[in-house]
């Protein structure tokens, strides 16, 4: 099965593929509850139990998306590898937002923790409860832009566009990010 531009659909079954092997990940990282960057910094330390070599992008204030009437959020993203297939990552990432106390309130509403898997390798699926890419990643500066600090060169696999050059389109769309967080302020 194919998705756009000839690439090949991952089967939910398919997850024997990755078993053994350590791939790059990119993961986007929001909170607007409690101390968002704690509510962050606990979700990085607790990834590093399954992901490795994990790089940081700075923190950024942003206005919230879709439901409006509420806090600004602090983002951020991660990058690093992994052993975990994408269900598993899944799985790995729900569990965290959970741990640090994910209240699921309605969509788009308030979040203590949300970490969303943006890119897996260059791997494209889309099952019942996961895509990857993120499907809604390419509008979203708050996710472009923590991005392009870690790796401007990032090239999504469904457009064959930097994440640098997404960044760019976004100026015409509408911006969510307010300015970068200092966290020592």
């Amino acid at each position: 099965m194919t998705v756009g531009m000839g690439l090949k659909r991952v089967r939910h079954d398919d997850k024997a593929c990755y078993h053994g092997r350590m791939t790059v990940v990119y993961l986007a990282l929001g909170s607007n509850v409690g101390d968002s960057a704690a509510n962050i910094a606990e979700a990085i330390k607790l990834l590093g139990n399954s992901i490795e070599s994990i790089k940081q992008a700075p923190l950024y204030a942003s206005k919230a998306a879709g439901y409006t009437d509420q806090p600004d959020f602090v983002n951020t993203a991660v990058s690093g590898e992994t052993s975990l297939n994408p269900e598993q990552l899944l799985s790995f990432v729900k569990d965290i937002e959970q741990q640090i106390g994910l209240i699921n309130r309605f969509r788009w509403g308030p979040r203590e923790i949300d970490i969303d898997i943006i890119f897996y390798g260059d791997t494209v699926m889309e099952t019942d409860k996961l895509t990857i890419p993120h499907p809604r990643f390419a509008d979203r500066d708050f996710v472009l832009l923590p991005l392009s600090d870690l790796n401007p060169g990032l090239i999504d696999p469904l457009s064959h566009q930097t994440v640098q050059e997404l960044l760019a389109k976004t100026e015409a769309t509408g911006k969510f990010v307010i300015k970068q967080v200092d966290v020592n302020a």
